[in-house]
């Protein structure tokens, strides 16, 4: 039997854009995933019938550790890693998702501020969809695969983020309070990506200090290059208002 999970029925459902979410046979909700389908107001059917699912609920699949433990019901203090493996929910798989789910809710608050310059909103959207994909990255041990953001590719973004008087006529500066709504939130955005790559470092290392996912870890210094150069261009005044 399988169990689908928070994070399953999140992917499921776009994030909770849209529903409702499939549960088939031989699949099972777990309690997490059903108050995070209630929470966001989606509907879960069965093809099968609803009361084979109860069935299947009675009746689900034990809960597993990375210890090697098995538990019948999921302690308040543990969260899942993936599938039915419970891991606490300090560990740090679980603090790099937190850091991303916070990620996300600074880019939406970095719009809202920006909403005087659409094409900025525009690539923000981008970032968005950018970062969200790290979760399922994580989750299903999926590969980030190529990084190419606002047109952009990993290379430029470095080579631009470090030379921006070469590439965009306008030279490194130091943040004041007298630059716009737009610029601050962007910078402040920056600074939240540097300490979520922080976190993915600290999640994907093993003991010699290697990392086994050095894709995310790549993935989340672009985009901290990238909002730098958004930065940048707004300083410059390259971004047209409307």
């Amino acid at each position: 039997m399988k169990l689908l999970t928070r994070e399953d029925v999140r992917r499921m459902s776009d994030n909770g854009t849209r529903g409702p979410v499939v549960v088939n046979r031989g699949e099972v909700l777990t309690p997490g995933a059903r108050d995070w389908l209630a929470a966001h107001k989606i509907q879960a059917v069965y093809p099968q019938g609803q009361e084979e699912a109860d069935l299947g609920r009675q009746d689900r699949a034990q809960y597993r550790t990375l210890f090697g433990a098995t538990l019948h019901e999921k302690p308040e203090h543990m969260t899942h890693l993936r599938g039915n493996v419970l891991v606490p929910k300090d560990h740090p798989r679980i603090a790099f998702r937190g850091m991303i789910d916070a990620l996300e809710g600074e880019i939406l608050l970095t719009q809202q501020a920006a909403a005087d310059y659409p094409t900025l909103v525009e690539e923000l959207e981008e970032v968005l969809a950018f970062v969200r994909n790290f979760i399922r990255c994580d989750v299903l041990e999926e590969p980030l695969g190529e990084i190419k953001l606002c047109g952009y590719t990993a290379d430029q973004l470095r080579e631009y983020s470090h030379y921006p008087d070469k590439h965009l006529n306008q030279p490194h500066f130091l943040p004041s309070h007298t630059d716009g709504a737009a610029l601050l939130a962007v910078n402040k955005l920056r600074t939240l990506a540097r300490r979520t790559e922080l976190a993915a470092y600290a999640a994907f290392k093993d003991a010699d200090g290697a990392v086994t996912r050095g894709d995310i870890i790549l993935g989340l210094n672009r985009l901290s290059s990238l909002l730098w150069i958004m930065m940048i261009k707004l300083k410059g005044g390259q971004y047209e208002r409307c």
